[in-house]
């Protein structure tokens, strides 16, 4: 009996101290080793080219290097591992660590639609392994017509101003297309393509399958435009598509007035306290009609000006008409140059003309001053003669 108990106590010893011995190494998670990724299920098309990040972890409780290795993999499909820009076969994790490295998979155009698995293993030298899969569902590319649309189809401006519009040419076909470009713009405009991005212009461009390309298109009014809405139908065709859009100008008002003479000379000769009539052209170099158009003046003091129409109802635009002014100087006018400011006016423009205007004197009264001095000339000769000295 004594011999048993000894037994029992010297048992229960041993095992306290395996117990006290193996406790204190420390706890480690299943495995040690794990290969994963935060995404392990993707959509992908046929043709595409994938980079996955994955990360190795060890927790094996010291540093390895393990192998990275693709289990399976649909047949035409390409992957390899990569690591700081470099293709990688092997990684080293310091316990307690994790290694990120790249997965990167080239998927076949042919490939049909489903799901595919991609199956990876990372094992070290000690005996750990872990094995991920990838699921990649390929889904089919729904091809239609394409399209061809601005950005902001309609812009306002003044004639004169060149507009820009932001185009997206989109070839939603199964293979490259070939557009050639064209736009039917009202005569003295013009129209031209640009690449996005680029300064060149062009009369085609190449659209790859299933992609899109920006375009813009520059317009251009003629200077003289009238005031107006135009629509620019442009197109884009290949082989096999014809893609269309409308761009809309708005061309707001542009204001302008001139006032001048017929032949361009702002002088003439006048005389005190007569009328004398000068022809003035009046025009509207507006893209717009200008309405109530009125003549004014502005005349040294004791003049009179006078129009045979002081005002225009209408003028169209491009439009000249000719109105007489009656300038007549006072009556007290002394010979000499003087101006005379005529202005003609509407709520929209105004511009004005200053005339120089030559006072003359009579010739009859000029001719009676003579007679006059010549006669007290005669006079006082007459009266020198009789009474001369004594």
């Amino acid at each position: 009996m004594f011999m048993r108990r000894k037994i029992y106590s010297m048992s229960a010893a041993l095992l306290l101290l395996f117990l006290t011995v193996f406790s204190s190494f420390p706890a480690f998670a299943a495995g040690g080793l794990e290969l994963y990724t935060d995404y392990p299920g993707i959509s992908v098309k046929a043709g595409d080219s994938q980079t996955i990040s994955m990360n190795v972890s060890n927790s094996s409780g010291s540093s390895l290097d393990a192998d990275l290795s693709i289990l399976s993999m649909p047949e035409g499909w390409e992957g390899y591992f990569s690591g700081n820009g470099s293709q990688i076969s092997r990684v080293h994790v310091e316990n307690g660590a994790e290694a990120p490295v790249t997965f990167n998979l080239e998927i076949p155009e042919d490939a049909a639609e489903g799901d595919y698995t991609v199956q990876l293993q990372a094992a070290s030298d000690t005996g750990l392994t872990d094995v991920t899969d990838l699921v990649f569902s390929i889904q089919e590319v729904q091809y239609g017509q394409g399209s061809f649309e601005a950005e902001y189809p309609e812009q306002e401006g003044a004639s004169g101003t060149a507009f820009s519009f932001s185009t997206t040419l989109v070839n939603n076909s199964a293979a490259d297309q070939s557009y050639s470009l064209a736009a039917q713009a009202p005569a003295g405009w013009q129209v031209s393509f640009q690449p996005s991005g680029e300064t060149t212009q062009v009369a085609s461009i190449e659209v790859a399958a299933a992609s899109s390309q920006g375009l813009t298109v520059e317009v251009t009014p003629p200077e003289n435009v009238e005031a107006g809405d135009y629509t620019i139908p442009i197109r884009a065709a290949s082989a096999s598509d014809t893609l269309e859009t409308e761009l809309t100008v708005t061309i707001t008002g542009t204001y302008a007035l001139e006032l001048s003479t017929p032949s361009g000379l702002l002088s003439f000769d006048a005389h005190a306290n007569k009328e004398s009539d000068v022809t003035l052209s009046i025009t509207n170099n507006s893209n717009v009609d200008l309405q109530n158009i009125t003549l004014t003046s502005s005349a040294p003091t004791d003049w009179t000006v006078t129009f045979d129409e002081s005002s225009i109802d209408v003028l169209e635009a491009g439009a000249t008409q000719e109105i007489t002014a009656h300038v007549t100087p006072g009556d007290s006018a002394m010979t000499g140059d003087y101006v005379t400011t005529i202005t003609a006016s509407c709520s929209e423009a105004s511009d004005s003309a200053d005339f120089r205007v030559s006072v003359k004197t009579d010739t009859v009264w000029g001719i009676v001053a003579i007679v006059i001095i010549l006669a007290l000339v005669a006079g006082v000769g007459a009266v020198f003669k009789k009474y001369g000295r004594r």
